[in-house]
């Protein structure tokens, strides 16, 4: 299976197109392991443990129905024989139908508007009664986290050639746009004041800017949409000029003055998913290509300089394929996340202000050791989506 981004990549870098391969076969391999069939839904996390009697292990721990709708969304790429292979013999199609009939239970917005954008992208026949949970949890004039707030605009636009959705997708796209600070070209954490404290409310995450390009991507590629277009790809040129020169996507940004206010956690899912579905959507769109940082990014999945010994090579892997998973990320391990919090007061008040010593006294060495299903739900939609070849 052949998609023109995977083809393209391995054109400009075929050791990298190997790569890509390699977690895209770990993706299929991995997944099945955090399948829950007597729930017919996907756990929260598969995390490294030790038993009682000191035995090393990976253990599923809770549930997740947004990550079941990510996976179902990567999933509906593949041939059908291995989409069932995913789901306990169900097609992406099917378990999208499983998560739809759910739905009335379903109170959180994400987790809706994932399922009615997944019920769209499968021609769900409840595709309606899907985006009218979603209308019933996204009150009007309420403020909405900005990652759910792009999940509502990128299910509208999915579902607006078999749907008549034109009035709430105006709404959902004016309501992203308008969340901006001034003419900063990054997204906040929340679209308006009162779900995040005052005095961290310039703090916003990588997922605050991939999920919102991403979705006025998809809007302008569903119909002629100019602003949408150029928010996306400008929003896109700052995270791209901000990554790092180990080709990081850095975490926590000032959406403010549009810096980085600091870096870590590196996650893996930005660096093999996230991004690179982001960036291949909006050039697919007609915006700027950014396939040198794709590049970038994925290669530090390899080579994580974090964990660079002596010679260069990481005193550990983040790809496991022996165990089914990717680790999901790299850390300070600074006790109750320290850094981001005095960072985050810091820069409140003084703009891109560093505390230089923080980066020399909890140095990013630590490994999260666990693997959630969204992350490779997520590269299977990044890369055997976009146009077949």
């Amino acid at each position: 299976m052949t998609t023109t981004r995977l083809a393209a990549l391995a054109g400009a870098d075929p050791e990298l197109h190997a790569l890509a391969r390699r977690l895209l076969g770990l993706a299929e391999a991995g997944l099945p392991a955090m399948y829950l069939p007597e729930t017919e839904t996907f756990a929260f996390t598969r995390a490294a443990a030790v038993s009682p009697e000191g035995t090393r292990r990976l253990e599923l721990r809770g549930t997740s129905t947004r990550y079941a709708a990510i996976t179902a969304l990567g999933a509906r790429f593949l041939p059908e024989d291995r989409q069932r292979a995913l789901f306990g013999g169900r097609c992406a199609e099917e378990f999208t139908g499983v998560l739809v009939e759910r739905l009335p239970g379903v109170v959180n917005l994400g987790d809706a508007a994932l399922i009615a954008w997944a019920a769209a992208e499968t021609g769900h026949p409840k595709l309606s009664d899907a985006l009218d949970r979603v209308a019933a949890l996204d009150s009007t004039g309420r403020p909405q986290y900005t990652v759910e707030a792009a999940w509502v605009l990128s299910a509208l636009a999915a579902a607006r050639t078999a749907v008549d959705v034109e009035d709430r997708l105006a709404a959902a796209r004016d309501r992203l746009l308008a969340a901006r600070t001034g003419s900063g070209p990054l997204f906040p954490h929340a679209t308006g004041p009162g779900l995040v404290p005052g005095y961290r409310a310039h703090v916003a995450c990588f997922a605050d800017q991939t999920y919102p390009l991403q979705a006025l991507a998809r809007l302008h590629a569903s119909g002629d949409d100019p602003e949408a277009l150029a928010a996306a790809d400008a929003c896109a040129a700052r995270i791209v000029g901000l990554q790092g020169d180990g080709g990081q996507w850095w975490w926590h940004y000032d959406a403010r003055a549009g810096g980085v206010i600091e870096g870590f956690p590196v996650y893996s899912v930005h660096q093999h998913a996230m991004a690179p579905t982001a960036l291949f959507d909006l050039a697919e769109a007609g915006g700027t290509d950014f396939g040198a940082a794709i590049r970038r990014g994925l290669r530090w999945m390899t080579d994580v300089p974090e964990l660079a010994g002596p010679t260069g090579t990481p005193r550990e892997p983040m790809i496991r394929e022996d165990l089914g998973v990717t680790w999901r990320k790299v850390c300070r391990g600074d006790p109750k996340k320290a850094v981001r919090a005095a960072r985050g007061l810091t820069t409140r008040v003084v703009p891109n202000a560093r505390l230089a010593p923080l980066d020399l006294l909890f140095r990013p060495r630590a490994v999260d050791r666990e693997c959630r299903p969204y992350e490779f739900g997520w590269m299977l939609f990044a890369w055997f989506g976009g146009p077949q070849r």
